[in-house]
């Protein structure tokens, strides 16, 4: 059966008036005992193991509702009922786009931005962005976290205009955790508000690599970012539907700041000139400066 015919059979299945109550509270009692979550810090990595739990979920849609869980479930689910109202509330992006790569669909579900939106959080005062991403198989294989390992693969922001290199998870103090349902994984993202960055084009970015780089990415000269052509692998580059009233280019400027980093390090387009570079740290009496150098040995002259 294929998924079409199997839709429209689940969804003529006949349903009590409070099946979807019931399950959905079945579903809260579970995933406080019952799930499988890792995360991935900017320092490094915690891996936190306990069961999955295997519950259908179904709401206005059976089949659509078993296939996938919205961005409140899913937070719901990684124990943070705070988070979840907040992807129910108006301030919530619903993007629902999806990118077929290898024998992949990845589709971006949805995004909040602010503060105080999750229990889990020490940085209260902080605005923080969470998003929410889809990883299913195209002919509807089950997948297995296991063959996914966050250490592998990325979920990260780039910012049209910043270097990939610089402006990404581990720069935005982010952290991904990710759940399996149904052969379903979702990921959800946690990560300094890129609200800041709404007048430049914010990219959400999947692949299958570590932290971002010239292997990966190249920005062209007017800022935009793609992957790389000889890039190989599962990826995706969405393009966020920022409110553009939401910059904050004051704090942008505080972010650069407080890297340490050189205004170079962030807006510098390395040439594509068969040359491996590299950066360079020196201690000034102002502070780090980071200077981008061709490799020992190298040459920018013919």
């Amino acid at each position: 059966m294929n998924r079409d015919d199997y839709r429209k059979a689940v969804d003529a299945l006949p349903f009590s008036a409070d099946f979807q109550a019931r399950t959905e509270e079945l579903i809260r009692r579970q995933a406080q005992s019952k799930k499988e979550c890792i995360v991935m810090k900017k320092k490094g990595f915690i891996r936190a193991v306990t069961v999955a739990a295997a519950v259908a979920l179904f709401t206005v849609s059976a089949y659509a509702a078993s296939r996938w869980l919205s961005p409140a479930q899913v937070a719901e689910l990684h124990g943070d009922p705070a988070l979840s109202q907040a992807f129910e509330s108006e301030s919530a992006v619903k993007v629902n786009q999806t990118v077929q790569t290898d024998d992949l669909a990845v589709t971006l579900a949805g995004l909040v931005s602010g503060e105080n939106l999750s229990d889990w959080t020490d940085q209260a005062d902080q605005a923080r962005t969470y998003a929410v991403m889809i990883l299913e198989s195209l002919d509807g294989t089950p997948l297995d976290m296991e063959d996914f390992p966050i250490t592998d693969y990325t979920l990260t922001p780039l910012v049209a205009g910043f270097t990939p290199w610089s402006v990404n998870n581990w720069t935005l103090d982010a952290g991904v955790s990710m759940l399996e349902q149904d052969g379903v994984i979702y990921y959800l993202l946690d990560t300094r508000s890129i609200e800041m960055f709404a007048d430049h084009t914010v990219y959400l970015a999947f692949y299958q690599g570590g932290v971002p780089s010239r292997d990966t990415f190249v920005m062209a000269e007017d800022g935009t970012i793609s992957f790389t052509e000889s890039f190989e692998g599962p990826r995706a580059l969405f393009t966020l539907p920022l409110d553009r009233s939401k910059a904050d280019p004051a704090a942008v400027e505080r972010f650069m700041d407080d890297s340490g980093f050189d205004r170079e390090w962030f807006t510098t387009v390395l040439p594509d000139d068969g040359i491996t570079y590299t950066t360079r740290e020196t201690d000034t009496p102002d502070g780090k400066h980071i200077e981008i150098v061709p490799d020992e040995g190298q040459s920018t002259k013919p």
